[in-house]
C-alpha cells in the first residue's frame, strides 16, 4: 500500500533544498516549477530540477509540479522533466478531464521514446477552482495514471472570493467533494498546505480534521510539519493490535474456506478488513515501535 501522508513542496529554484529534499522523511517530495518560482526563473528552475533528479537518488516518491499547459511553461516543463522519469507529475489548476488526457498523451509518448515501462509515470491533479470541484470525479477518473487529487487552498479561496478561517469552514464543501471523487475513482485525496508554519496548534487541529474526513494525507511546505502529520496518522497501539487480530481472523477464515468471519462475536466484512490493512500500513511506515499512546 503506497502512503502519501505528506507531500512536501520544494522550490525548484533552490539548489540547496533540491539537494537535501530527501532527508526529511516526507512520503513524497514535490519539486515545484509553478507558484514558488518567479517567471524570470522558470527556465533555470526547470534545469535545476532536471539535474537534481538525474544525479540524486531520492529515498521517496518524487513528483514535479509543472506549470499549467495553458501557460508558456507547461509543455517545456514536461519536455525537460519527463526524460529523467519522475514518479509523478502534478498538474495545478485542473478543471476538466481534458487537462489530464492531454498530459497523458504526452507522457505516453515520452515513455515510448525513452524506453520506460508503460504507465510507470503517474499523475495527480490539484483542484483549485469551483469548476474543478464540480468536475472532480471526471478529473480523478480521466486516466489510469491518476493516483491522487488534491485541493489547492489559496487559489481556491481566491476563486470563491473569500479567505481562510480558523476552523476551515470555507473548505468544507470542496473537501467533501474531493473525498467522494477520490473514493469513487479509487485514488488518494490530499489536503491543501497550511502556510503558517509558526502556528503549530492550528496546523495540528486542521490535520486531525482532514484525517477524520478521510483524506489520505496533507501537502506541507516545511520539514517541521512532516513528523506532526505522520504522528497524527499513526494508529494507537490498541488500534494496531485490533487490526492485527482482524487480519489474523480473516486469514484463518480463508484457510478454512469459511464464508463467515468473526472476532469476539462480531462479524468481520471486507470494509473492516480494509480498514485494518490501512491501519497496519500506517503503523509499519513509522516503525512498529513508534506508535502513539493508547487514547
Amino acid at each position: 500500500m503506497k502512503l502519501r501522508r505528506t507531500m512536501m513542496f520544494v522550490p525548484g529554484n533552490n539548489p540547496g533544498m533540491l539537494i537535501n529534499a530527501g532527508i526529511y522523511g516526507a512520503d513524497t517530495i514535490i519539486f515545484d516549477l509553478e507558484d514558488s518560482v518567479a517567471i524570470s526563473e522558470k527556465d533555470a528552475a526547470r534545469h535545476l530540477v532536471y539535474n537534481a533528479m538525474k544525479s540524486i537518488k531520492y529515498p521517496c516518491e518524487v513528483a514535479v509540479r509543472i506549470n499549467h499547459i495553458s501557460t508558456p511553461f507547461g509543455y517545456k516543463d514536461l519536455e525537460t522533466i519527463l526524460p529523467v522519469k519522475p514518479d509523478l507529475i502534478r498538474l495545478p489548476k485542473a478543471e476538466t478531464a481534458a487537462d489530464i488526457e492531454e498530459i497523458d498523451v504526452i507522457i505516453t509518448a515520452a515513455e515510448i521514446k525513452h524506453g520506460f515501462a508503460s504507465g510507470s509515470i503517474k499523475m495527480m491533479a490539484a483542484i483549485e477552482t469551483a469548476r474543478g470541484v464540480r468536475n472532480a470525479y471526471e478529473i480523478a477518473a480521466a486516466s489510469p495514471r491518476m493516483v491522487a487529487i488534491a485541493i489547492g487552498g489559496e487559489d481556491f479561496l481566491a476563486d470563491l472570493q473569500t479567505s481562510r478561517t480558523k476552523d476551515g469552514k470555507e473548505f468544507h464543501s470542496a473537501r467533501g467533494q474531493l473525498i467522494l471523487a477520490a473514493r469513487e475513482a479509487g485514488i488518494h485525496a490530499i489536503d491543501t498546505v497550511f502556510g503558517d508554519v509558526s502556528n503549530e496548534e492550528d496546523f495540528i487541529a486542521e490535520t486531525i480534521r482532514i484525517k477524520e474526513m478521510g483524506f489520505d494525507g496533507k501537502s506541507v511546505v516545511n520539514p517541521r510539519q512532516i513528523n506532526i502529520v505522520h504522528q497524527i496518522y499513526m494508529p494507537t497501539t490498541k488500534e494496531v493490535e485490533h487490526a492485527e487480530r482482524v487480519i489474523a481472523a480473516y486469514k484463518e477464515s480463508l484457510d478454512r474456506k469459511s464464508g463467515v468471519v468473526s472476532l469476539n462475536g462480531k462479524m468481520i466484512d471486507v470494509p473492516v478488513v480494509k480498514r485494518a490493512e490501512r491501519a497496519l500500513a500506517y503503523a509499519n511506515a513509522a516503525g512498529r515501535n513508534n506508535r502513539r499512546a493508547n487514547l
